[in-house]
C-alpha cells in the first residue's frame, strides 16, 4: 500500500471527498497499527456551506485548524462526548475539509473493539458488529483519537491514509447527516459512501 502525500488533499473538496472512499486510514497506536477502510464521508466547504464550522472565515480556536495545510487532521468534539475525524483539504487558509463517517475493519480489529466497547469482537452482540464503525465518533473511539490528536499531520507516521491500488469502489451521494440548522447547506449532496 501507498501512503498517500500532501498533494492528495492538496485539491478541491469535493473532488478529494469521493476519492477518500476505498482508501485505507491507518492509525499507529501505542506500536499497534489499526486499520479501517474508508466507507462514508462527508464534504465541508467554509466559503459557501452553512454546516461548515468556519463558514464565512469565521475563525475560532476551535476551527483555526480548518485553515491549516491541507492533509492536517481537524478533531473537535461534539455534544460533549463524541470525537470527530476530518482530513483538511485544498489551500492552506481555505476552510475545508472531509468529515470521515464510516470504516470497515481491516486490521486491529481486537483493539478496536476493546477501544469501543471493552469487549473481544467475539464477545459483541450483533446489533454492536453491525454499527461497529459507521459514525465518526464511533471511528474516533474505535482508533483512540480525541483533541490530542487535532493538528496532526496526516503524512506522517502516527495517522496516515494509503491507497491500495484497487479501482475506486462505486459510490452513491445525498445530503449530509445532522445539519438541520445550515439552511440551504442542508440539501447540498456531499455526502458519499459506498
Amino acid at each position: 500500500m501507498q501512503k498517500l502525500g500532501w498533494d492528495f488533499f492538496a485539491r478541491d473538496t469535493l473532488e478529494v471527498a469521493p476519492a477518500l472512499l476505498g482508501k485505507y486510514l491507518v492509525r499507529v497506536l501505542d506500536g499497534e497499527r489499526l486499520v479501517g477502510r474508508i466507507t462514508e464521508v462527508e464534504a465541508y466547504i467554509g466559503r459557501c456551506d452553512k454546516a461548515c464550522h468556519a463558514y464565512g472565515y469565521k475563525r475560532t480556536p476551535r476551527t483555526e485548524t480548518l485553515f491549516a495545510p491541507p492533509g492536517t487532521a481537524y478533531i473537535y468534539l461534539i455534544y460533549g462526548m463524541y470525537h470527530c475525524l476530518n482530513f483538511v483539504t485544498e489551500a492552506e487558509g481555505e476552510p475545508a475539509a472531509v468529515l470521515l463517517r464510516g470504516l470497515e475493519p481491516v486490521d486491529g480489529v481486537e483493539r478496536m473493539s476493546l477501544n469501543r466497547f471493552g469487549a473481544m469482537p467475539a464477545q459483541l452482540t450483533p446489533y454492536q458488529r453491525k454499527h461497529f464503525l459507521d459514525g465518526p465518533g464511533k471511528v474516533c473511539k474505535a482508533l483512540g483519537l480525541t483533541r490530542a490528536q487535532n493538528g496532526l499531520d496526516l503524512c506522517g507516521e502516527a495517522l496516515f491514509l494509503c491507497d491500495g491500488g484497487q479501482a475506486p469502489p462505486p459510490f452513491h451521494t445525498g445530503p449530509r447527516i445532522g445539519i438541520h440548522y445550515a439552511q440551504e447547506a442542508i440539501q447540498f449532496p456531499w455526502r458519499f459512501y459506498v
